[in-house]
Protein backbone atom coordinates (compact mmCIF):
# COMPACT_ATOMS: atom_id res chain seq x y z
CA UNK A 1 0.00 0.00 0.00
CA UNK A 2 1.61 3.10 -0.78
CA UNK A 3 1.31 6.43 1.89
CA UNK A 4 -0.26 9.09 1.33
CA UNK A 5 0.88 11.98 -0.87
CA UNK A 6 0.19 15.82 -0.42
CA UNK A 7 1.32 18.79 -2.74
CA UNK A 8 1.87 21.24 -0.11
CA UNK A 9 2.98 25.42 -1.68
CA UNK A 10 5.30 26.13 1.21
CA UNK A 11 7.41 29.04 2.03
CA UNK A 12 10.68 28.85 3.22
CA UNK A 13 12.66 31.01 6.04
CA UNK A 14 15.72 30.56 7.67
CA UNK A 15 14.15 32.36 10.49
CA UNK A 16 12.11 29.20 10.91
CA UNK A 17 13.79 26.09 12.57
CA UNK A 18 11.10 23.57 12.06
CA UNK A 19 8.90 23.44 9.16
CA UNK A 20 4.78 23.98 9.50
CA UNK A 21 2.06 21.79 7.54
CA UNK A 22 -1.32 23.55 7.67
CA UNK A 23 -4.01 21.11 9.61
CA UNK A 24 -5.31 19.86 6.10
CA UNK A 25 -2.57 18.73 4.82
CA UNK A 26 -1.03 16.74 7.97
CA UNK A 27 -4.59 15.31 8.19
CA UNK A 28 -4.72 14.24 4.60
CA UNK A 29 -1.26 12.51 5.14
CA UNK A 30 -2.88 11.04 8.41
CA UNK A 31 0.20 12.32 10.46
CA UNK A 32 0.08 11.31 14.35
CA UNK A 33 0.81 13.82 17.01
CA UNK A 34 3.85 13.38 19.46
CA UNK A 35 2.97 15.63 22.59
CA UNK A 36 3.17 18.94 22.30
CA UNK A 37 6.01 21.40 22.17
CA UNK A 38 5.89 25.09 23.51
CA UNK A 39 8.09 27.26 20.36
CA UNK A 40 9.13 30.96 20.58
CA UNK A 41 7.89 33.31 18.40
CA UNK A 42 10.23 36.00 16.68
CA UNK A 43 8.36 38.79 18.91
CA UNK A 44 8.79 36.61 22.08
CA UNK A 45 5.43 34.96 22.30
CA UNK A 46 5.08 31.28 22.77
CA UNK A 47 2.75 28.99 21.29
CA UNK A 48 2.11 25.49 21.85
CA UNK A 49 1.97 23.00 18.70
CA UNK A 50 1.82 19.07 18.46
CA UNK A 51 4.58 18.06 16.41
CA UNK A 52 5.57 14.44 14.23
CA UNK A 53 7.67 13.27 11.64
CA UNK A 54 7.00 13.58 7.87
CA UNK A 55 8.94 12.52 4.63
CA UNK A 56 9.78 15.26 2.20
CA UNK A 57 10.55 15.17 -1.40
CA UNK A 58 11.71 18.35 -3.20
CA UNK A 59 13.40 18.05 -7.02
CA UNK A 60 13.84 14.19 -7.00
CA UNK A 61 15.51 14.02 -3.18
CA UNK A 62 13.17 12.04 -0.89
CA UNK A 63 14.10 13.02 2.99
CA UNK A 64 12.36 12.63 6.43
CA UNK A 65 11.42 15.65 8.81
CA UNK A 66 10.26 16.97 12.04
CA UNK A 67 6.74 19.03 11.56
CA UNK A 68 4.73 21.51 13.58
CA UNK A 69 1.34 20.33 12.89
CA UNK A 70 -0.53 23.64 12.16
CA UNK A 71 -3.29 24.73 13.70
CA UNK A 72 -6.33 26.84 11.69
CA UNK A 73 -5.07 30.32 10.85
CA UNK A 74 -0.61 28.67 10.61
CA UNK A 75 0.64 29.26 7.37
CA UNK A 76 2.87 26.09 5.43
CA UNK A 77 6.38 27.18 6.15
CA UNK A 78 9.31 24.83 5.14
CA UNK A 79 11.89 25.45 8.24
CA UNK A 80 16.17 24.97 8.36
CA UNK A 81 15.87 21.50 8.91
CA UNK A 82 13.48 19.93 6.28
CA UNK A 83 15.89 22.17 4.34
CA UNK A 84 19.04 20.56 5.53
CA UNK A 85 17.53 17.27 5.54
CA UNK A 86 16.65 17.47 1.80
CA UNK A 87 20.90 18.87 1.35
CA UNK A 88 19.43 22.86 0.53
CA UNK A 89 20.14 26.20 1.65
CA UNK A 90 18.64 29.19 1.37
CA UNK A 91 20.45 31.97 0.01
CA UNK A 92 19.12 34.89 1.51
CA UNK A 93 19.46 38.04 -0.85
CA UNK A 94 17.69 36.08 -3.95
CA UNK A 95 15.52 34.01 -1.62
CA UNK A 96 16.39 31.08 -4.00
CA UNK A 97 17.33 27.23 -2.84
CA UNK A 98 21.19 25.82 -3.56
CA UNK A 99 22.54 22.62 -2.79
CA UNK A 100 24.05 22.24 0.36
CA UNK A 101 28.15 22.36 1.07
CA UNK A 102 27.90 19.72 3.79
CA UNK A 103 30.52 19.29 6.13
CA UNK A 104 31.30 16.76 8.59
CA UNK A 105 32.93 18.73 11.36
CA UNK A 106 33.29 22.45 12.38
CA UNK A 107 36.47 23.82 12.30
CA UNK A 108 38.00 26.00 14.90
Amino acid sequence: MAAPRCRCACSWTAARLYSVLPESVWRALGLEATPEMEFVLADGTTVVRKVSHCMFVYAGVRAPSPVILGEPGDAALLGTVTLESLGLVLNPFDRTLHPMRARLAMHG
